[in-house]
């Protein structure tokens, strides 16, 4: 019944496959750096440590896989460069989370170290004026 609205797996050919999977596993590493000009459809993908880059341009759907000793550039199928896009882009965002993520506590606790400065500067100020006011009435008194 119904079964016009499943949504049928994916299939990529072997080279496909194999290309996905090297750009999954370069998107796990943290070493790999992202880049991307959007307005331009060009994405990058860079690993210095395994000497292995990605391009990725949108526009013409080509990928291009470059090592130290080969670059190899491919057109393929606009729903299968969308896909590559999709994981690029998700990584990007939870790279730009973590961020985000660690920039918002590190204001955090900076602000509450600049609170408890406050506090204990007019603390210290409270204590002053107190025992300049005591001594000025001590003086007053006599």
């Amino acid at each position: 019944m119904f079964s016009f609205f499943k949504k049928n797996p994916k299939v990529y050919s072997n080279i496909e496959s194999h290309i996905f999977g090297i750009i999954t596993e370069l998107l796990k590493l943290n070493a790999t750096d992202i880049n991307c000009d959007e307005l331009g459809g060009k994405y990058y993908l860079s690993n210095e440590e395994h000497h292995f880059k990605v391009t990725v341009f949108s526009n013409e759907s080509v990928v291009r896989l470059t090592n130290t000793r080969d670059s190899v550039a491919e057109k393929y199928n606009k729903s299968f460069v969308d896909d590559i896009l999709k994981a690029i882009k998700e990584e990007k965002h939870h790279r730009m989370e973590l961020v985000n993520d660690s920039i918002s506590t590190s204001i955090e606790k900076m602000a509450e170290r600049l609170h408890n400065t406050l506090i204990d500067s007019s603390a210290e100020n409270k204590t002053i004026r107190l025992e300049t006011d005591e001594f000025n009435k001590d003086k007053t008194a006599n």
